[in-house]
């Protein structure tokens, strides 16, 4: 249907812009196909994956544990062919507030980075950064990202290509009360990059409650929103569902596996529907899917039309109302 509404429309337009009749254009254009195929969908095979939470920073085992768990679901993403793997939030290590309190688990006060194991982290990082050259695998990566003192770190989504470089970062823009007061620096702004021609963008913590940042994303034409948390509620799937279907793209859903009442990581289709979910037992895996720009896509268009005001001319102000209904 996709296909042959896109090839109607080259058909119209070759048809006004010549001035030939339409069977004329639709002759000449069916002929010239092979050597005019017109824009050309490309896809990119993403994993999204599901980890354990790790919540200490001042462990050193816990932070390799979790570099080692995530290295093996790269193995495993590479094995299923996946260009890219999405990781949640905090999947290096996702800091408790009470356990970085520094007046104590109750009140939770200001948090002090000290605690944190951070020579650990970057050993960790630079591993997985080697292995994402050694398997020619995009990563992003959920992580706590140090800034100078006495600035609080960022909560960060790192971008590293398949040669093991860092692309950009990604830092949550709307935090939480916690987060906000206690513990992190907010971002700035929203980040785009590219892989083999599909465009993603970026999404952290809680800002699912957010449409405005989903909007954003649409405006600055990204097929793919990776949105990434440390634990979801049904609320945080059911928005990005929405988010999927309002701005008709993909949404690729990353949480931690906590046990209990959550929904899993998995691929939001611009459909509205779940086209691949982790498992639901809370245990660490993937969900693959090839996530597209299909450039014969209409409904986006059409609706950047209706927001930029094309109703306007339509509308009727029958001074005889009184701005009210009658009968």
């Amino acid at each position: 249907m996709t296909q042959n509404g896109n090839f109607k429309r080259r058909v119209r337009a070759r048809a006004e812009k010549t001035g030939e009749s339409y069977t004329a254009a639709f002759s000449h254009i069916r002929e010239s196909a092979p050597s005019d195929p017109g824009p050309q969908a490309r896809s990119v095979r993403l994993a999204v994956a599901q980890t354990t939470p790790y919540v200490d920073p001042r462990s050193a085992a816990e932070l390799r544990a979790s570099g080692e768990e995530m290295r093996r679901l790269m193995r495993e993403a590479q094995k299923a062919r996946a260009r890219m793997i999405h990781f949640p939030e905090g999947a290096t290590c996702s800091p408790n507030k009470r356990i970085m309190s520094s007046t104590g688990r109750d009140p939770v006060g200001p948090s002090d980075w000290s605690r944190f194991e951070w020579t650990v982290l970057r050993e960790e990082l630079d591993a997985t950064r080697e292995l994402a050259r050694e398997l020619g695998l995009f990563a992003v990566i959920g992580s706590v990202h140090q800034l100078t003192e006495p600035h609080r770190p960022h909560n960060s989504l790192y971008i590293v290509s398949d040669r093991g470089e860092l692309v950009t970062r990604y830092d949550e823009r709307l935090l939480s009360n916690t987060k906000i007061s206690f513990m992190y620096t907010p971002g700035s702004t929203p980040v785009t990059f590219e892989v083999d021609g599909v465009r993603f963008g970026c999404s952290l913590g809680m800002e699912t409650h957010f449409p405005e940042i989903f909007r954003e994303y649409e405006q600055l034409d990204v097929d793919c929103v990776l949105f990434s948390t440390t634990g979801a509620t049904p609320a945080f799937a059911a928005e990005a569902l929405g988010h999927a279907a309002s701005n008709r793209y993909w949404v690729s859903f990353s949480v931690l596996a906590y046990p209990g009442f959550m929904p899993p990581s998995g691929i939001a289709a611009p459909s509205g529907e779940w086209v691949a979910q982790c498992r639901a037992d809370a245990t660490p895996s993937l969900a693959i899917v090839d996530v597209d720009h299909n450039p014969g896509e209409i409904a986006r268009p059409w609706r950047r039309m209706a927001r930029a005001g094309i109703y306007e001319p339509h509308m009727v102000n029958d001074p005889r109302s009184g701005g009210r209904d009658t009968f």
